[in-house]
């Protein structure tokens, strides 16, 4: 989680002390919901890591989800150039919107690419096991069976490339990523983050 700016508002000067917050997919990018925050809901999500409200109709601090279990986590808060409104950029673990959709505009919160999408399902699927899932079952076994299988498929994937069958070697190479998502989740590390690396090094 972080605070992109030196800057912070003047909440004294908004109507009610609120600063509206827009909060958008860190992975997908899709905007999720649009809530109000006064410097106490500031500071309560800077120091949980989940996104915290002032609820106009509550008259109080609100986290999202504490009800629903559908918590935003964040990964960067941001102001902008009028210092005004926060851009949230948060990890939903479940539907955002009150009515059960994605998002509060009725939208699905889905990337155009299909490696985000896969992302998201195996993180759910770590946060959220359920019977019968082969990604469960490997998150089950721990972190060791996980890299022991990131080395298995790496070496399957070696000795295809090797090979002259372009289907196993394009196979071999579709485990290999797959269970390297899954490594990653289980180092608690984004997809995201490989690529800020290699942008990086480019």
């Amino acid at each position: 989680m972080e605070f992109r700016s030196d800057l912070m508002p003047d909440f004294d000067k908004m109507a009610d002390g609120l600063v509206p917050a827009i909060v958008q997919d860190a992975s997908t990018r899709m905007m999720l919901m649009l809530g109000y925050m006064n410097a106490d809901a500031l500071a309560q999500t800077l120091k949980t890591g989940k996104v915290t409200f002032f609820s106009r109709s509550k008259g109080r601090l609100w986290m999202k989800g504490e009800d629903s279990g559908n918590v935003l986590q964040v990964r960067e808060v941001q102001l902008d150039c009028d210092q005004d409104t926060f851009l949230i950029l948060a990890d939903p673990a479940g539907p955002v919107c009150h009515t059960g959709t994605d998002t509060c505009w009725g939208q699905r919160n889905e990337s155009s690419s299909f490696l985000v999408n896969l992302e998201r399902k195996i993180w759910q699927r770590r946060d959220h096991p359920s019977e019968g899932s082969y990604t469960a079952q490997l998150f089950a076994k721990g972190l060791p069976k996980i890299a022991q299988k990131v080395g298995e498929e790496a070496v399957e994937t070696v000795i295809e490339a090797l090979g002259e069958r372009r289907d196993l070697f394009l196979n071999e190479t579709a485990d290999l990523l797959y269970h390297l998502l899954v490594l990653l989740a289980a180092k608690d590390v984004r997809l995201a983050e490989v690529e800020a690396v290699l942008r990086e090094r480019a």
